[in-house]
């Protein structure tokens, strides 16, 4: 942010509505501790102590809203914290829910409750590059070879690995032009989506900005998965 420049408005909408199925357990991935505290905890510190984030909208399962409130929320001082919101059967529907919360001015960055690595640096430059370019996500440089099969398993095509970006979260938008995807997306019954992104790609055919994330920004899916955290948590 340049000298003399206002700071835009800034949401951060925060999906903790996912269900762990692949965790095994009967407690939800982002509610398991490590470190200690929730997994959930540490995106919501993350955004918290951001000086340029104004307000976080929490996106919790149906039915949690009141659980995060308590254990969570108030516990550990989250004062950004502006709403609780339940989620939706899918994460677009989440993400929906969240985002008609969200002030109509300003930017929205989008996270993954589940990935708790998310650090003011890479808030940093997700503000950088939205303010440029209005749409961009989170990423890295695929470092394996990939493959694209067929049904049947077998390899249809390799591409390029300089061309290849694994994607993360934050994924950040100008507030308008995301809620105006999101808005398009919600009444087409037919079309799903996987990330932000791809909503604003499919829906209004608006070019994505990659920036750069941490090979360390990983999601919460698996039991393997908390234990690289709990190493990556120590280091």
């Amino acid at each position: 942010m340049g000298k003399g420049t206002e700071k835009e408005y800034c949401t951060a909408v925060v999906l903790a509505a996912g269900s762990g199925r692949r965790m095994g357990t009967r407690i939800h991935k982002q509610y398991l501790l490590m470190g200690g505290k929730p997994v959930l905890y540490y995106s919501l510190k993350a955004f918290q102590s951001s000086p340029l984030i104004d307000e976080i909208i929490l996106v919790a399962g149906k039915g949690e809203e009141a659980y995060c409130g308590t254990e969570i929320i108030e516990k550990y001082g989250f004062s950004k914290v502006s709403k609780i919101v339940a989620g939706g059967a899918e994460r677009y529907a989440s993400v929906w829910n969240g985002l008609q919360e969200a002030k109509e001015k300003g930017y929205v960055f989008i996270h993954d409750g589940a990935r708790p690595f998310v650090d003011g640096a890479m808030i940093e430059r997700a503000y950088a590059c939205v303010g440029r370019y209005k749409a961009c996500v989170a990423g890295v440089p695929a470092k394996d070879t990939i493959k694209i099969v067929d049904e049947n398993e077998f390899v249809r095509d390799t591409p390029e690995r300089k061309s290849l970006w694994v994607v993360q979260t934050p994924q950040v938008f100008e507030t308008k032009l995301v809620k105006s995807a999101y808005s398009l997306l919600m009444g087409e019954p037919f079309i799903t989506v996987t990330d932000d992104a791809m909503a604003v790609e499919q829906m209004l055919n608006f070019p994505i900005k990659m920036f750069y994330g941490s090979y360390e920004n990983i999601k919460i899916t698996t039991p393997e998965d908390l234990k690289t955290a709990e190493v990556f948590l120590q280091m």
